[in-house]
Formats: C-alpha cells, sequence, structure tokens
C-alpha cells in the first residue's frame, strides 16, 4: 500500500504507480528465458568481408563522411573504478602488511610501468613524506595502495574509470576519456572537421569530467586539425528500478523510503534517444589503447561503419520502392532476400502472404533503427554473445545475449552457449533515423521481457534488484542487426588494474 509520501517521492523522481507496479510484477514472474535458434557464427549470422568488400565499406564511410550526415559518438562512461581495484582494496585491508598474493606482488614489482606513476609517486611524498622507492624499501605497501585509492592522495577508488591514467606518453599520460576524443577524430570527423563526443556520466563526477574536457579538448583539436562538440548526460532518476523484499514487496530504507536502483546500461536507451545525429559510434569507456595500435580500431571502426551506411542505403532505397507502390514480384523477392541475407531477419511465415501484405510487412521489418556489431572470436572472456533468436512475432533475427537469457538446463541452448565461437566487445554503429530523415523512437525497440534480477544487500539485508535490458541487449532487441568480426587487437578492456600493464595499454 502507498502512502502520501510514497506518492509525493514517486512523482519527484517520474516514476508512474503503473510503473512500479509493474516492476514488483516483474519480481513475482521473473522474466522468461529466449528461445534460441543457434549461436551465431561465420556460417550463419556473422560477415566477414572479403578483402575486395573491405575496401568498399572503407571507401563508403569515406564518402558518408563528406556528406551532410551528422556522426556522434556515445560513450557510457558512468561506471567506477572501485571494481579494478579489488584485490588493492583487500589487501589495504587485510592482516598482512607484506604483498601476500601473485596480483598484489606484480603490482608492485611492475609499479612505474603504470601511467599514473609520477602522480601516485608525488602525492606518497605529499602526505608520508617519502616516495614510493623509499615506502617500499622500508615495507610500507600499504601507504603507496592508500595514496592511490584513498581521497587523501589520487582517489582512484571512487573516481570513474574515465578520469584514471591509463597511458603513458613522451609528453603526458592519458585517460580513456582522452583517448576517446582521438579515437573520434580518427574516425568520426566530418568534412566540417567537427568531432561530435557524448559521455553518459555520474552526477557527482560531472564537473570532473567537465573540467577535464576543458582542459584537453583544445590540445586535441589542435593536433589533430578538428573542433571538438562534447556533451554530457546522466542517467535518468526515471529509469531507476525499484528493489524488493525476498516477498517481492517493495524494499524500504531505515528512513521508511522506498528504494530505487539505478537501472543497468539499459536505463542509457533514453539518453541515446535524446540525441541528434544521424549515426552513432557505441564503445565503452576502458576499451582504448594507445597512439601505436589505434590504425588497427580506427580501421575496423570504419569498416563496420560502412557496412551500416551501405546496409542503409539500400534498406531506403528498397523504403522508397514500397512507397511508391510501383513494385513487381521479383522484387518483393529480392527485399526478402535482403533481409534474409544482409539483415539475416527470417519469417517462416511470408509463403502465405500476398503481395499487398507481404509489401506492408517487408516496409514494417525495413524501417526501424540499424545497427553493425562488431564480434571477436571467442577467448573465453565472461559476457554476452552474439545468438539467433525467435522474437515474440515469431521471426528469428540477430541478438546479443547475456549468459543469465539463456535457459543453462537446456542442454541444446547450453551446447550452443559453451560452443559459440564469437563474443560482443560492445562495439556497435547505429543508424537511428528513417529513410525520411525522421528520428526514430528508441524506446518502442526495447523488449521489456529481456530484463535481469540479481541479488543483492543493503545495510545487511538481502534484496532483489531488478535490471532494465541491457542496452545493447534487450534495449535494441527490435532493431535490425548485423554481426561483422572484427580484430581481436580491437578488443583490450581494462577490468582490473593490473590490466594495464597489458602490452596493449603500454
Amino acid at each position: 500500500m502507498l502512502t502520501p509520501q510514497d506518492k509525493e517521492f514517486l512523482a519527484k523522481k517520474g516514476i508512474s504507480e503503473e510503473k512500479l507496479n509493474a516492476q514488483l510484477k516483474n519480481f513475482e514472474t521473473g522474466f522468461p528465458f529466449l528461445k534460441l535458434a543457434g549461436a551465431a557464427s561465420p556460417e550463419k549470422g556473422i560477415t566477414i568481408p572479403t578483402a575486395d568488400e573491405k575496401a568498399s565499406y572503407l571507401a563508403a564511410w569515406d564518402e558518408y563522411l563528406n556528406g551532410t550526415g551528422k556522426v556522434l559518438k556515445f560513450v557510457p562512461a558512468s561506471g567506477a573504478a572501485s571494481r579494478m581495484f579489488k584485490d588493492l582494496f583487500e589487501f589495504l585491508d587485510g592482516e598482512s602488511n607484506e604483498p601476500n598474493n601473485d596480483f598484489i606482488k606484480k603490482f608492485f614489482a611492475n609499479i612505474k610501468n603504470f601511467a599514473f606513476y609520477a602522480e601516485l609517486d608525488k602525492a606518497c611524498a605529499d602526505n608520508e613524506g617519502k616516495g614510493i622507492d623509499a615506502l617500499v624499501s622500508e615495507g610500507n605497501y600499504k601507504a603507496v595502495i592508500a595514496n592511490l585509492l584513498n581521497e587523501k592522495g589520487l582517489s582512484y577508488g571512487k573516481l570513474p574509470k574515465g578520469l584514471l591514467k591509463f597511458h603513458s606518453y613522451e609528453e603526458n599520460s592519458r585517460t580513456p576519456l582522452e583517448e576517446h576524443l582521438v579515437e573520434g577524430a580518427l574516425y568520426a570527423g566530418g568534412k566540417d572537421g567537427k568531432v561530435n563526443v557524448h559521455f553518459t556520466v555520474s552526477p557527482e563526477h560531472r564537473p570532473l569530467f567537465e573540467s577535464l574536457v576543458t582542459d584537453k579538448a583544445a590540445e586535441y583539436a589542435s593536433k589533430f586539425n578538428v573542433a571538438y562538440s562534447v556533451s554530457f548526460s546522466e542517467q535518468k532518476s526515471s529509469t531507476d528500478t525499484v528493489a524488493a523484499n525476498p516477498d517481492n514487496t517493495p524494499f524500504r530504507t531505515e528512513d521508511g523510503k522506498i528504494l530505487f536502483r539505478p537501472g543497468g546500461h539499459g536505463a542509457l536507451i533514453e539518453n541515446l534517444n535524446d540525441l541528434d545525429a544521424d549515426i552513432i559510434f557505441i564503445k565503452n569507456i576502458d576499451n582504448v589503447v594507445p597512439d601505436r595500435l589505434k590504425p588497427e580500431t580506427v580501421e575496423y571502426k570504419k569498416l563496420i561503419a560502412g557496412v551500416l551506411v551501405s546496409m542503409q542505403k539500400k534498406a531506403f532505397d528498397y523504403l522508397a520502392l514500397l512507397d511508391s507502390g510501383k513494385y513487381t514480384h521479383e522484387q518483393l523477392e529480392e527485399i526478402i532476400h535482403f533481409l534474409h541475407n544482409d539483415i539475416c531477419l527470417r519469417n517462416p511465415e511470408l509463403k502465405v502472404l500476398e503481395d499487398a501484405e507481404l509489401a506492408i510487412y517487408l516496409k514494417s521489418k525495413l524501417n526501424r533503427p540499424m545497427r553493425v556489431c562488431g564480434m571477436v572470436k571467442n577467448v573465453g572472456e565472461p559476457g554476452g554473445g552474439p545468438f539467433l533468436a525467435y522474437n515474440p512475432d515469431g521471426t528469428i533475427s540477430l541478438q546479443i545475449l547475456e549468459s543469465s537469457q539463456i535457459d543453462k538446463n537446456n542442454a541444446e541452448y547450453l551446447a550452443m552457449f559453451n560452443g559459440g565461437t564469437h563474443f560482443n566487445p560492445v562495439d556497435l554503429v547505429c543508424a537511428v533515423k528513417d529513410y525520411q530523415g525522421n528520428k526514430f523512437d528508441l524506446t518502442k525497440y526495447v523488449d521489456p521481457q529481456t530484463g535481469f534480477i540479481s541479488s543483492k544487500s543493503k545495510n545487511g539485508k538481502e534484496l532483489k534488484a531488478l535490471e532494465l535490458p541491457g542496452l545493447w541487449n534487450g534495449a535494441m532487441s527490435d532493431w535490425n542487426t548485423i554481426f561483422v568480426e572484427v580484430s581481436l587487437g580491437t578488443f583490450n578492456p581494462v577490468k582490473t588494474v593490473n590490466d594495464l600493464l597489458r602490452d596493449q595499454h603500454q
């Protein structure tokens, strides 16, 4: 039963009672597993362009950049870096004062190879009266880590990844935010030299992001002869989801308020929907490399963008034909072939449709947002993968699925999951306007039945948390999707601080 205070609280967050009740119902019913037709592979659903096709797609992207379409780079950057330092926090809070496992030993053996070393050394000198070498020589390892993680030092334990020093250069060191600015200049700049970059950030860190852009954007604009337009947004309060008790009633905090939690990265479909652009690149904040390795990343970004604009042009031409009403049965067959082979969208019921019905169906399937997703060969990384899945209307299409969406008790599905040849590195380029230049309402292409429920706790009390359909999972379920194999060299995430010691980040 909602109190007047509850209703006032909901109104302030922009969440209706109907929405609250629907979320609570999800805790009761759970989310259905998806029905799978198979794991996507190079034989079925993943495109591997030939050398000639690759050259053609790269040329198509260069041609697009010389046109009038607006290109934007979208970077989810609100995630805290605390998980990067999990092992360091455990050592800091533990009883041992000496490095007691391989992770901590590796960290200190290579500490001078981190891009943040000089800043950390100065923080130690300022706060402890001694630099890192002196502190280590006397066995005061914890003081070094405390100066890295805590507010008295660099405060890395509380900052988002986008603001940490990742890469060293002769003249300076760079954060992921800066590396994304550089990337944008290399593949997303239009003929007017303008590079549009958008970061989603947490409210408490937004001033720090804005300050860094103010300090650095002009330097990179001059270096790459571009003009940056950098914008920010925050996850909307209205996309938060209610937390529930084990009995599926609303979880309340000590002061009696209903607890809401951020709805996961799927909530960012709202942020994406608010942006005005024709083509949007999406890539995680921590998947960046130094300049010496960027050519490979840039080449594949241009490749998947070239695939997108090429396929979009075909779809637009077909939509114009359908709109004209002057099409032949053979042309309808050609469009079916395009949907079946290029978009990998299959409908077993098409044979029973008359031409007029078929044209209406084809238009409904063509006139949707489109995305091309880079896929890398599976190397055992945790996370989502490419599948062919059944949709509510009986069609089969390409989907990126998380492991929690797959019924592991189904031996056939488990074999598909374990035998998948490719992995989703979150490397997307999206077309978000229709063939008449109007923005799609992206919130209409979300499958609400693809959320997640997880177990959490707050102040020692168990709770259930609800995550919205993921940004590149259920939030884009009804998009036209194309999977393209990209090089493993384009996938270099930083999950732990020691990942920065890999050659790709040195």
